[in-house]
């Protein structure tokens, strides 16, 4: 499991280290790792052009530093700084042979503790023929305290490197280190060197898109508890359901779905797909005569009941209930929003079942408002876990919680996490909000991203097997937080091996080998 932290808590462990190390001591252990990283990108390091691009901060110096290691070593290392630097960075680059040269006004010498000596003055047009000639770039710019966009001429030097030979020091300059927001130009990295933990911006998007590929370099941090958590394949692994020797399909879970419509029969076809794989042993699914002919034809597994309906309508809830005894329920995926669906997801929220609602069962709560089934949603004691994209999120806390319409949007740009958690702490359910990095964030805080995901899953249905497959997570025992982010997981590595151009139904083909090669996984011992 990859462990994130905030800012906050990085400096906090840092600071007893930086009391009681050596000057310089903590620094030299994240420089050996850039470093290494850096040669091992290169190959060969004698005669390679690196350039460095050196803020006036940690961050800066840490790039610099690592460049006087390429240097020594036979590489040319130019040093290209819009500002100020780090003093002994410079001063190492300087006496290993490399060349630092400033973008911008020359700063006067001294001051802040920084040194602006032994520079060459540089344009931007000699700052993009070292660039372009570059076989790698290290990104010092800003570090985790950097806030907003670059600022010129580093905004300039950010756009002329190319990010397939860009590795960025602990995070990418101009993404935020605790939301991953990105507020304007930034550095775009092929990997990120990051030191102690995971920084939140490197797992969260849109933030993730900018670092590539992470490594994780050991500092020595004493951590509290993390922040937020990714799960890896052998988490995943520990977490599936695994049938025993005594199973029957009773005790493995039985998930009752109530999807689909005569006008959106599909839907109930996908969800009761990804049910299937999800580890449950029994699926009930509730759904009108059109959507039930579908779902029989496509899963003979399940028990199908036709419930009377009318156009759209999702069943009388009196009928949807009474197909069985169950241990979750999934409910929405091709469902109407409109006062029958109300009806229906009030009556199963007012039973303590575990509860997976989406789509249809997520906009007829916003319809109804802060009364109805909102006000049963946040009285309930069982499980509920909700799955909307941002756009049924939005409708949803603008109609139930009150929220500004403004105040939404600039909190899905700007932090995605603060503003799930937010949401899931005063519904009183957990809140998976869909995205290239999809979070799930449970009522009490924690939270969980998900970095399987790929840019094919956005596409019509591909939200209906996730909700399936979740369902019957739910249903096979796992708690809200395990069922959101194994489910989000699997379907993200689904959506991989199946490959582009994807369609929903391509999911279904793909998950059975997935989810095998997950179980073939060894568990670790007890």
């Amino acid at each position: 499991m990859r462990y994130a932290h905030t800012v906050t808590q990085v400096r906090a462990a840092e600071a007893p280290l930086l009391a009681g190390l050596p000057e310089g001591a903590l620094m030299q252990r994240a420089v050996a790792g850039l470093a290494a990283h850096a040669a091992g990108r290169l190959g060969r390091v004698y005669g390679a052009r690196v350039v460095v691009l050196a803020g006036g901060g940690d961050n800066g110096g840490d790039a610099l530093w690592a460049g006087a290691r390429l240097a020594a070593r036979g590489a040319r290392v130019d040093a290209l700084a819009p500002g100020r630097t780090h003093p002994a960075g410079a001063a190492a680059l300087r006496r290993a042979g490399g060349r630092l040269r400033t973008v911008g006004p020359v700063p006067a010498p001294g001051g802040a503790g920084r040194e602006a000596t032994d520079r060459d003055p540089t344009g931007l047009e000699g700052a993009a023929t070292l660039l372009a000639r570059a076989d790698l770039v290290l990104d010092g710019l800003l570090g985790i305290g950097g806030r907003g966009a670059l600022r010129e001429p580093a905004a300039a030097l950010a756009a002329l490197a190319d990010p397939a030979v860009t590795v960025a020091v602990d995070v990418p300059s101009g993404v935020d280190a605790d939301t991953g927001a990105v507020a304007g130009a930034a550095v775009r990295a092929s990997s990120t060197v990051t030191f102690g933990t995971y920084k939140r911006g490197l797992l969260l998007a849109p933030g993730a898109g900018h670092a590539g590929q992470v490594e994780l370099v050991d500092i020595g941090l004493t951590l509290p508890g993390p922040d937020l958590t990714a799960l890896d394949d052998a988490d995943v692994a520990a977490r599936y359901p695994r049938p025993v020797d005594d199973d029957s399909k009773y005790t493995r879970g039985v998930l009752g779905l109530a999807v689909g419509s005569d006008a959106y029969p599909g839907a109930a076809v996908l969800a009761v797909g990804g049910a299937l794989r999800g580890g449950a042993g029994y699926l009930r699914v509730a759904t009108p005569a059109g959507a039930a002919a579908a779902v029989r034809a496509a899963h003979p597994e399940a028990v199908v009941t036709a419930v009377e309906a009318s156009g759209a309508e999702p069943g009388r809830p009196d009928d949807v209930l009474g197909v069985g005894r169950v241990q979750a329920w999934a409910v929405g995926s091709g469902l109407v929003p409109d006062a029958a669906t109300a009806a229906l997801v009030a009556a199963v929220l007012a039973t303590e079942t575990a509860v997976v609602l989406d789509a249809g069962a997520l906009g007829a709560l916003a319809a109804a408002g802060a009364s109805g089934p909102a006000a049963a949603l946040r009285a309930r004691a069982g499980t509920t876990l909700l799955t909307p994209h941002d756009g049924e999120f939005a409708r949803l806390v603008t109609a139930v919680l009150g929220w500004s319409d403004a105040d939404v949007a600039a909190g899905l740009r700007a932090d995605r996490l603060g503003l799930a958690r937010a949401a899931a702490t005063e519904l009183g359910a957990t809140v998976l909000l869909k995205g290239s990095r999809t979070i799930v964030a449970e009522p009490g805080g924690a939270a969980r991203v998900n970095t399987t995901g790929v840019p094919a899953l956005a596409t019509a249905g591909t939200g209906d097997v996730l909700t399936g497959l979740a369902g019957s997570l739910l249903a096979a025992g796992l708690g809200a937080l395990d069922a959101g982010s194994v489910a989000a997981h699997v379907h993200g590595l689904a959506a991989r091996r199946a490959g582009a151009p994807l369609a929903a139904a391509d999911l279904l083909t793909a998950l059975p080998a997935t989810v095998a090669g997950l179980l073939a996984i060894p568990l670790p011992p007890d």
